[in-house]
């Protein structure tokens, strides 16, 4: 709607920011820029085409968060009932360690944010040696998490420690590989495409990592172990259990050099020639401080902090509910699958949605699994299950791809307002990490914690009928409630528009001239 209203302002009224603007085509087409102080400096022909991407450098940022989503889907599908059924943790101790996990991903974030912007440029650029050199630790957290340690009294302990290690490692990864977009391109248009094009990635990496690690591991949860449910007794563990979660967490865990490989070799940072070895820009606590104050910017992450919730705890509490709370464990696989393909193909046809319809309006699609989520808790057969994959794909990609196409035009927005300086990307791009993660580990904390409160008994073929209330509360109304009050928090104001091209060239000037990450 508001890239409507700007429309029919633009056919109404021709202001002076207008004529200008069309002095500055008009100055290009003869080989000039028009800048800020309304002065014409010469360019290159070239550099009208800098700010586009290769299809090759746009597929190797992408391929570049592929290792994180492959290891996030695996872990959010699947490590609650490792944990529970696998493990045998009970579900107060599994709680504390997806709390604890999900705590000190989010702790890191501003962290990382701190390091990253006091680090030097090196010859690989800032932000790409702190992707390269977390990727050997954060492979071998990731394995470890999924090995079964031979003693049983301190296991809660194990797992905690390796989640809290696999989080905080992971936001060094990618904290620094998400701001990089601000610095591969300043055109709004190219940071929107390669940001399409590093979801779709990640779409692939979370249908990657969903399908291989159930494959791999669908032989420890086989139906032997349950022949007579009525009999409320613990179900017996495959003796092969330890070992396929092994072999699924070492091929997940080598998808981290390979694409991190790819990525440092295909992407390249654009640095300021003319930068100073260390930059003179805001310190980060400054720096957070403003971006703390941002109107847009805190509308856009507290919205999102229910939207970015509800998803999760969707994700975590799909295969229990599948599994406990109705007669659909044989589907799991399936429905797990037919959520990511929908996500992944509904993808593009977003991008699209937002480049023809503007953000806002595509913000809506979040709320469209709203009453199937529902329905699957009231009615949970088959033919309504694989329905409400599908529809909870397709909003799910959304409201991945949205929140990212948003950020980079609130960063501008502030860079416009404020007069520091530019540079701020990664404060931008932490924070919002680190509210967003903080958010699900509350609502996982609390939600895993219901589970222990309505009697769930870990390893048992049959639960109470306490747990498969609070299964269907927790899969129906809980995400219910997040959507809706998210999307009422994003409706609420004007929202940032997207900076036009010669604004774009404008920032990117003064980025050459002052930096504050340098």
């Amino acid at each position: 709607m508001g890239s409507v209203e700007a429309l029919r302002q633009q056919q109404t009224s021709v202001t002076l920011k207008d004529r200008e603007a069309a002095t500055m085509a008009e100055g290009e087409l003869l080989g000039v820029r028009w800048v800020s102080q309304r002065r014409l400096i010469p360019v290159s022909p070239q550099a009208s085409r800098d700010s586009r991407l290769s299809f090759c450098t746009k597929m190797c940022y992408g391929i570049g968060g592929v290792p994180n989503q492959v290891a996030s889907s695996a872990t959010a599908f699947y490590l609650q009932l490792f944990l529970l059924d696998v493990a045998q943790i009970p579900a107060a101790q599994v709680s504390l360690a997806l709390f604890g996990g999900k705590v000190s991903g989010a702790a890191a974030d501003p962290v990382a944010g701190f390091f990253i912007n006091r680090s030097r440029r090196t010859g690989s650029g800032r932000l790409m040696p702190w992707v390269l050199g977390c990727t050997p630790f954060i492979a071998m957290a990731y394995f470890f998490l999924w090995f079964l340690p031979p003693f049983t009294s301190l296991r809660g302990l194990w797992y905690t420690t390796f989640y809290c290690l696999f989080q905080a490692l992971a936001t060094f990864f990618q904290v620094p590989y998400t701001a990089l977009t601000m610095l591969l391109t300043p055109s709004p248009r190219e940071r929107d495409s390669v940001t399409a094009y590093r979801i779709t990635m990640e779409m692939v990496g979370t249908l990657m990592g969903a399908t291989v690690h159930g494959l791999i591991v669908s032989g420890a949860h086989g139906p032997h172990g349950c022949e007579d449910a009525a009999l409320p007794r613990q179900a017996t563990v495959s003796p092969d259990a330890t070992r396929l979660y092994c072999i699924a967490a070492a091929v997940v865990a080598l998808t981290y050099p390979v694409c991190s490989s790819l990525l440092c070799l295909g992407v390249k940072e654009r640095p300021a020639a003319s930068a100073p070895a260390s930059g003179q820009g805001l310190s980060f606590l400054a720096g957070l401080g403003l971006t703390a104050r941002h109107p847009p910017y805190l509308k856009l992450v507290v919205s999102f902090l229910f939207i970015s919730a509800a998803v999760q705890v969707e994700q975590s509490y799909l295969v229990l509910f599948c599994t406990h709370a109705s007669r659909l464990h044989h589907h799991v696989q399936s429905l797990v699958l037919t959520i990511l393909v929908s996500a992944v193909l509904s993808t593009p046809l977003w991008e699209w949605v937002l480049q023809r319809f503007g953000k806002r309006t595509s913000a809506f699609g979040i709320c469209v699994m709203v009453p199937f989520a529902i329905l699957l808790a009231a009615v949970p057969t088959a033919p309504v299950a694989y329905v409400v994959a599908f529809v909870s794909g397709v909003s799910i990609a959304v409201s991945l791809l949205l929140p990212w196409s948003m950020l980079p035009d609130v960063v501008e927005d502030f860079e416009l307002q404020h007069q520091h300086g530019p540079g701020l990307e990664t404060i931008f791009y932490s924070s919002y990490v680190f509210f967003t993660k903080l958010a699900g580990a509350g609502a996982l904390g609390i939600s895993t914690l219901s589970l222990e409160f309505s009697g769930y008994q870990a390893g048992a073929c049959q639960q109470a009928e306490e747990v498969v209330v609070t299964l269907k509360v927790l899969i129906g109304a809980v995400p219910t409630c997040m959507i809706l009050i998210g999307l009422c928090i994003l409706m609420v104001g004007p929202a940032p528009k997207a900076p036009r091209q010669d604004t774009s060239r404008q920032l990117s000037l003064q980025r050459r001239t002052s930096y504050s990450l340098t």
